[in-house]
């Protein structure tokens, strides 16, 4: 989720017509709403493929059958927090611990598939540098503007990743994830559409997906642009219509316009910290940085190929880069949801080191603070959903709010 060389609403007691649009009509608290579509950002889910053609405005207003709570909690990569980020481990545990939603992050293999990695540069989420038949593939490269060595997804084929298995990546935080190293492969995005799909078979309800592409703009100059592929398995699985539950995400505004004339699925654009500028914007020449995008012009702009937006939390409550405390909560929430789009913002965690210095507790870094003082503050901002390595304590922190 976090975009390189980024930063890991006000409420005022009622929700105003954007809010009620957003939610949908009989939305009544949380757990209950329904999360829909409606004004700009429903006018902007039109224009995909000819499958959707006879889902009609219902399926615009609630996404048909699938409904989510608000907030909606989003298993960021799994539960990282507990399991190896993307794998099999770490998805089941997410969904076991209650999570609406879980994430995949995006990025090709060298013959095209479409794999889960946070990064391309698996160094550090994979064993590959103990697998000396791959020694020679260790190289620098310079992805979105920055320099990076290591082994990267685009130089394997997916039955050479197939050998790699999975490792915890903030070892130094999350030493107990190390327990399971080794334990699961990297998956495939069409492998986690068969598992989400059997755990609806089992459970009778569907887990949704929120699925980002990364470094879009970069795989597509390599010739493996990842919109089309996505499409495909999406359609191919009965996954790319406007009420199916997956979410599409990117850092990127391009990949998401790109998406929006391929598939209907409701899309959601990620937005870092406010000086920082999306990639592709920086190789159009575009001036704009998130602090353009997130004024109401912005997120005007936004709803027309957007449903929703997935801010950093300092977007909605800044801190004091010196003391690491709350600021004043930014208008953000108030002013997407009048423009029609839902906030899923990221990310919150349980240790101090993730925390804003108002909810930690003790001087150890990797100890828990009282992360669920910070989900009730945000949820009270009113935001739609959360993007959290630990399900299940934002799923505890929801039924506060009941």
């Amino acid at each position: 989720m976090t975009q390189a060389g980024a930063p890991q609403g006000e409420r005022d007691g009622k929700r105003g017509p954007g809010r009620r649009t957003v939610l949908g009509a009989g939305a009544v608290g949380a757990g209950s709403a329904v999360l829909g579509l409606s004004g700009t950002a429903r006018a902007a889910s039109g224009g995909a493929s000819g499958e959707d053609a006879s889902e009609g405005d219902a399926s615009q207003r609630d996404h048909g059958r699938n409904r989510l709570p608000v907030p909606a909690v989003i298993g960021h990569r799994g539960a990282s927090g507990y399991r190896p980020e993307h794998t099999f481990g770490s998805y089941e545990l997410a969904a076991e611990l209650g999570a609406d939603v879980v994430e995949q992050d995006l990025v090709p293999t060298k013959d095209g598939h479409l794999v889960c990695r946070h990064e391309n540069d698996i160094t550090g989420t994979t064993d590959v540098s103990e697998h000396r038949e791959f020694a020679d593939r260790r190289t620098t490269k310079t992805v979105d503007g920055v320099s990076i060595t290591g082994w990267f997804t685009e130089d394997f084929t997916l039955a050479e990743l197939k050998t790699l298995r999975a490792k915890e990546r903030i070892p130094a935080v999350r030493q107990r994830n190390t327990l399971y190293d080794g334990r699961w492969a990297v998956p495939t995005f069409e492998e986690v559409l068969r598992w989400a799909a059997g755990r609806r078979a089992k459970s009778g309800r569907p887990l949704w997906l929120h699925v980002e592409t990364k470094h879009p703009s970069y795989f597509r100059k390599l010739g493996l642009g990842l919109e089309e592929p996505l499409a495909r398995l999406l359609r191919a699985h009965g996954k790319g219509r406007r009420n199916s539950p997956v979410f599409l995400q990117s850092f990127e505004p391009s990949s998401l316009q790109r998406l929006g004339r391929l598939v209907g699925n409701p899309r959601i654009q990620l937005l870092s910290g406010p000086t920082s500028r999306p990639w592709d914007f920086t190789e159009a020449g575009d001036p704009r940085t998130v602090a353009d995008l997130v004024t109401p012009e912005g997120l005007a702009w936004i709803a027309g190929f957007a449903q929703g937006i997935g801010p950093t939390t300092e977007l909605i409550v800044p801190t004091d880069p010196a003391t690491g405390k709350l600021g004043k909560p930014t208008t953000l929430v108030r002013d997407a949801h009048n423009e029609g789009l839902v906030l899923h913002p990221y990310t919150l965690r349980n240790e101090n080191q993730f925390l804003p210095a108002d909810f930690r507790k003790g001087t150890v870094p990797t100890d828990y603070g009282n992360s669920f003082g910070a989900f009730k503050l945000y949820f009270e901002l009113g935001i739609d959903g959360v993007f959290s390595d630990n399900p299940d304590t934002a799923v505890l922190a929801r039924a506060d709010l009941r």
